[in-house]
C-alpha cells in the first residue's frame, strides 16, 4: 500500500518496502537485456585489447612565480654588493682549502660542503670581469638564490694567483647570510670553485 500525505498543498509518496523492492525488481526487469542482445555485444568486441594512452605528456601545473622587476632586481643587487669591501680583511684560515664558517653556524655545513653533498643550483663564472663587476655579480646571485631560496651555488673564480680567487672568499666572508663556503669538490671545479650556502627562507626554518 502507498500512503499520501498532504502538507501545506504538497503531496508526499510514503512506501512500505516490500513495495520498494516490487518497484526495484520492476525497474530492473523494464532495462535488462536479453540473452540475445548479450550475445551480440560480446561477439561484436571479440579481440578488443585495452589501449595504453603513451602519446600525450602532461606538464606538471607549477605555482605561478611573480617575475620581480628590473629596477628591484637591481637594487638587490646594489644591496648585496653593499657589504664587500676591499679594506676589510676578515681572518680566513690559510692553512689546507679555502674555507670559511659563519660563526653562529654549524661546522658540519663545512664537511658536507667539502664532501660533496650538497648540488649547487645556480652557477656564477667570474673569468673575465674586473673586480668591479664580479662585486656585482656575486651580489646579483646572492640576491637571486635569496628570492629563489636556492641554499648552495658555485663561483668559479679561475686558477692560480688570479686577484679573483683571492678577493672572492674575502668579499664573501663579509655578507651576513653567507653561512658557509668551501673549496668546491673536482666534480664542481676543484680549487678554481668555491660552493657556498646562502641563507634563505627556507634554509632558516630548518
Amino acid at each position: 500500500m502507498i500512503t499520501v500525505h498532504a502538507k501545506n498543498g504538497l503531496h508526499y509518496w510514503q512506501f512500505y518496502p516490500s513495495q520498494k523492492n516490487d518497484l526495484l525488481t520492476m525497474n530492473k526487469k523494464k532495462f535488462a537485456l536479453e540473452d540475445g542482445d548479450i550475445n551480440l555485444f560480446k561477439e561484436a568486441i571479440r579481440g578488443a585489447k585495452k589501449i595504453h594512452q603513451d602519446q600525450i605528456v602532461h606538464a606538471p601545473i607549477r605555482e605561478k612565480v611573480t617575475q620581480p622587476s628590473r629596477k628591484k632586481i637591481h637594487q638587490e643587487q646594489v644591496d648585496a654588493s653593499f657589504y664587500f669591501s676591499d679594506e676589510f680583511q676578515p681572518q680566513l684560515d690559510n692553512d689546507g682549502p679555502t674555507r670559511f664558517l659563519r660563526p653562529d653556524s654549524n661546522p658540519y655545513e663545512l664537511k658536507k660542503l667539502r664532501r660533496g653533498d650538497y648540488v649547487p643550483e645556480l652557477f656564477l663564472d667570474l673569468h673575465g670581469l674586473t673586480q668591479m663587476e664580479a662585486k656585482q655579480e656575486i651580489g646579483a646571485l646572492i640576491a637571486a638564490c635569496k628570492r629563489e631560496n636556492v641554499h648552495c651555488a658555485c663561483i668559479m673564480h679561475g686558477h692560480g694567483k688570479h686577484i679573483l680567487k683571492q678577493q672572492t672568499p674575502l668579499w664573501l666572508a663579509q655578507h651576513p647570510d653567507i653561512v658557509a663556503f668551501h673549496q668546491a669538490p673536482k666534480e664542481w671545479g676543484g680549487n678554481a670553485s668555491l660552493l657556498l650556502l646562502i641563507e634563505t627562507t627556507e634554509s632558516a626554518r630548518r
